[in-house]
């Protein structure tokens, strides 16, 4: 009898709120459902401290937009709004390894490290320590699952700019990311003219497409979305590649120095 696949879900992308997958690599999931893949979300925390939206708003905001999506699950973990905590001793970081080993992602997304947001930039630098740890068997979790380590972790852009090892066509994905998105009423309607948030402004869903707009363009296609690893990545057949990924002449360059 074969040894069983080390793998559960095929990609699972962790957000800091109920909404930041959606927004900052929606595309990307979608695309991936689109193409046969099993996709989930994680989110850390409810968004309690959200200045428009209850919890239970919110909650049910997220599960639309997962039936848009088409995900495989959707869940979220709890964790104090505001206060996501990155630091080697988070009694955090046992809660997020639980969830790594729970549900075994062949591919993981997670956030860019440079934010603008305290939580956006506090999840990356703990969901670094747990993809770390849940790898150590001698660290012990909830649920006591095996030890385990994803094939390949994916950093997403959220507000600040990086430097992608590749960017995604998510040209076919545009439209569906966007009813994701607009699932999230509470957030993207300004109800209270004293809730300034970027999410709520008029312009916030022109801004997402401008972005998407710009990474499409550096591949030549209308809309896309960058991603990085955290390593170099290889290519054993490079001829394969680019015939499996045939894109037209790019219409944005980066400066080489």
């Amino acid at each position: 009898m074969s040894a069983p696949t080390p793998y559960g879900i095929d990609v699972l992308a962790f957000g800091p709120h109920p909404d930041d997958v959606e927004i900052f690599c929606g595309g990307a999931v979608i695309t991936l459902v689109t193409l046969g893949y099993r996709a989930g979300i994680v989110d850390l925390t409810r968004g309690e401290l959200a200045s428009q939206g209850t919890v239970g708003e919110r909650a049910r905001e997220a599960a639309s937009a997962s039936e848009v999506m088409g995900l495989a699950l959707r869940e979220n973990l709890g964790l104090p709004d505001g206060f996501i905590d990155g630091a080697p001793a988070s009694a955090q970081l046992p809660v997020v390894v639980a969830a790594l080993r729970k549900h075994r992602p062949e591919l993981v997304l997670i956030p860019w490290f440079e934010e603008r947001h305290p939580d956006h930039s506090a999840a990356a630098g703990l969901l670094t320590r747990a993809l770390f740890f849940a790898a150590l068997a001698k660290f012990e979790a909830p649920g006591n699952a095996a030890p385990f380590s994803p094939r390949q972790v994916l950093h997403y852009e959220m507000r600040y700019r990086m430097t992608p090892s590749f960017v995604v066509d998510t040209t076919g994905a545009w439209e569906r990311k966007v009813r994701a998105i607009e699932c999230h009423v509470s957030q993207i309607t300004r109800r209270d003219p004293a809730a300034s948030t970027l999410i709520s402004s008029k312009l916030a869903i022109d801004a997402i497409e401008a972005r998407d707009r710009q990474r499409g363009s550096e591949i030549g296609v209308r809309y896309g979305e960058a991603l990085r690893s955290p390593q170099t990545l290889g290519l054993i057949d490079p001829m394969a590649h680019f015939r499996a990924n045939p894109l037209p002449q790019a219409h944005a360059f980066s400066s080489p120095r």
